[in-house]
């Protein structure tokens, strides 16, 4: 087994991934509340 050594692991693509997600989780709120409140307007 390699030895491995604490706090040297490249972590850049899971930090571009979580970014991503977040971003994503964002927007889909936005629009989530975007809906709902046009929905609210329209008596829909």
């Amino acid at each position: 087994m390699a030895h491995h050594e604490h706090g040297t692991m490249d972590s850049s693509a899971q930090q571009r991934t979580f970014e991503g997600f977040v971003r994503f989780m964002t927007w889909s709120a936005v629009l989530t509340i975007l809906v709902l409140v046009f929905l609210a307007l329209t008596n829909a």
